[in-house]
């Protein structure tokens, strides 16, 4: 039930079909960690307009209970609750993970990353983080910068130590970061392929990357596709899929 997060704080469920949200507070050890505050103390003081103070107090508010250095999916769910954005369901709110620099560990924003984000943003409150939401649109991402933030959505929906994504995860992340950008048809058909491969049950990194690229390179498999390229077996098997669908 993606709709999960609407209910009180402590009854959420631990699970999401879109990113492979954990809400687990595992066991951390703070000293373990070393919290640079430096680079975002910087960045902070070359920005007067914003408020420093306010922007510790916004992470505050979405800060584990157990770790207050870290903001994981209960906290990021209440932030799409904040700024009126679904963060179960709408590719947005992983559009501005992104552009926060979340990228330490997946499924979590940590106070530093924060800090830095929101003072290259420009934000020091949900009203500034609400009138960002527009520009939040993957339509305005060049093709540059679609690929940084198509590579972030996988390594953003990891869940622990894993490298890899379970292939039904990537198919719903498949729909939502390529709408618009690929012709819905072709997405559909990588859609069928990926769910009729019994024996393929994860997704690699580098796969993810080669669907986009062959999705955005190749047009015709008869005249664009190079059999002796250095395509992935998984875009081998999807070719000789689309072959038998002639």
């Amino acid at each position: 039930n993606l709709k999960e997060h609407s209910k009180p704080r402590h009854e959420r469920r631990k699970k999401s079909t879109l990113m492979s949200f954990n809400f687990r507070s595992s066991s951390r050890r703070l000293s373990s960690r070393t919290i640079s505050s430096s680079s975002y103390d910087a960045k902070v003081s070359a920005t007067p307009s914003v408020n420093e103070a306010a922007i510790k107090k916004m992470f505050a508010s979405y800060a584990d209970e157990d770790d207050e250095y870290i903001a994981s999916m209960e906290g990021i769910a209440k932030l799409g609750e904040d700024i009126e954005i679904d963060a179960l369901e709408d590719v947005r709110i992983l559009v501005l993970l992104w552009k926060l620099g979340a990228k330490d560990k997946p499924a979590q924003i940590n106070r530093d990353e924060w800090m830095k984000g929101c003072a290259e943003l420009q934000i020091d409150s949900v009203a500034k983080l609400k009138a960002l939401i527009p520009s939040l649109d993957l339509g305005f991402l060049d093709e540059t910068a679609f690929l940084g933030f198509y590579e972030f959505a996988f390594q953003f929906s990891r869940e622990g130590t894993h490298r890899t994504l379970d292939k039904g995860l990537v198919i719903e992340l498949m729909k939502l970061v390529l709408v618009n950008r690929i012709d819905q048809v072709r997405i559909d058909s990588v859609v069928g392929f990926l769910e009729n491969q019994n024996d393929v049950n994860r997704i690699t990194l580098d796969q993810w990357k080669q669907v986009f690229s062959f999705l955005n390179e190749v047009q015709d498999v008869e005249t664009d596709y190079d059999e002796d390229g250095a395509w992935p077996v998984l875009i081998d098997e999807y070719v000789e899929y689309l072959k038998t669908k002639k």
